[in-house]
């Protein structure tokens, strides 16, 4: 009874901070600012920041690591490079191409984290901070040559959701909620299994889970939804860090109810730090500053917890 009325308060409180982001922005409202821009924008952010959540929380279950985050795992590093190599070369879509990106950095890791047969939580996290770290280092040469390109570049790195939808961008974006709806209602079937493996990797095999089959499902699931919600609204980090914890704080530690959850805490997080983005400058800022300018000190904060 409790968690179903937490749930009522998050869930009223996203439709509240929504129908306030509409209206909050650097110039005056109006229907077609609201129709074509905002509304736009705030369908994203509740899109990424709900996705962000769900695989937030799988992926602390999974490597039973407080400090995992879905960026941990070098995915959103290699999405951006595939929108980078986009933007410098003019190659259409962009989303293709980062998710193309994303997908060959999973295919990446998961075989450099493969060791007789096991897929090591030690071994993914190393692979993933490695590839990670190609894929920015690569992406910062692109900068240097990118020329005029360089702001789009910036934006892609740092979180944007001041899309213009077209055609094309619509049915892509529909294909990609789509997919990270199903993927995200896999992982929640998973729940009790992740529940299982919160007491050791040992016990979870002595009472029948299968262990490798269920970190590498977890793992491709969440970084499909981490590659799409790149290709769509670029890198927005520490959404998938910040957000179970505090999920977990309010409604406990079952995935059966942490998973859905972290989707509509995600989600209220991020519509709330897009309205901050577009209300506290003269310029809108990138909504990955914002979730950067609250994530770190948090990251500090459990780092110090131990």
């Amino acid at each position: 009874m409790k968690n179903i009325r937490i749930f009522l308060i998050f869930f009223s409180l996203l439709i509240l901070i929504s129908l306030v982001s509409l209206f909050v922005g650097i110039s005056l409202p109006s229907l077609s600012i609201v129709t074509q821009l905002r509304l736009p924008r705030l369908v994203l952010a509740i899109f990424a920041g709900a996705a962000l959540g769900v695989v937030g929380s799988a992926f602390q279950g999974i490597l039973r690591n407080p400090l995992a985050d879905p960026y941990i795992i070098g995915v959103s590093g290699g999405a951006c490079l595939g929108g980078t190599v986009s933007i410098v070369f003019g190659l259409q879509p962009i989303q293709i191409f980062a998710f193309a990106g994303a997908l060959i950095t999973i295919f990446v890791v998961e075989k450099l984290a493969t060791i007789s047969g096991r897929l090591e939580r030690e071994a993914l996290l190393l692979s993933g901070v490695v590839c990670g770290t190609l894929a920015s280092s690569l992406v910062m040469l692109f900068m240097t040559i990118g020329g005029r390109s360089l702001d789009e570049m910036i934006y892609l790195l740092m979180g944007w959701l001041g899309v213009i939808w077209d055609k094309t961008l619509l049915i892509g974006f529909i294909i990609s909620a789509t997919v990270v709806a199903v993927a995200s209602f896999i992982i929640w079937l998973r729940s009790e299994e992740l529940n299982i493996l919160s007491l050791g990797e040992e016990e979870a095999i002595s009472i029948g889970v299968d262990v490798e089959r269920l970190k590498r499902e977890v793992f491709i699931l969440g970084s499909v939804i981490v590659g799409l919600v790149v290709s769509m609204c670029g890198a927005i980090g520490f959404i998938g860090l910040m957000v179970p914890h505090i999920t977990r704080l309010l409604l406990g530690p079952d995935h059966r109810v942490l998973i859905p959850g972290s989707a509509i805490v995600g989600a209220f997080l991020l519509v709330l730090s897009d309205m901050f983005a577009r209300g506290i400058a003269v310029y809108e800022l990138p909504v990955g500053v914002i979730t950067s300018i609250f994530g770190v000190p948090f990251f500090l904060y459990l780092l110090r917890r131990g």
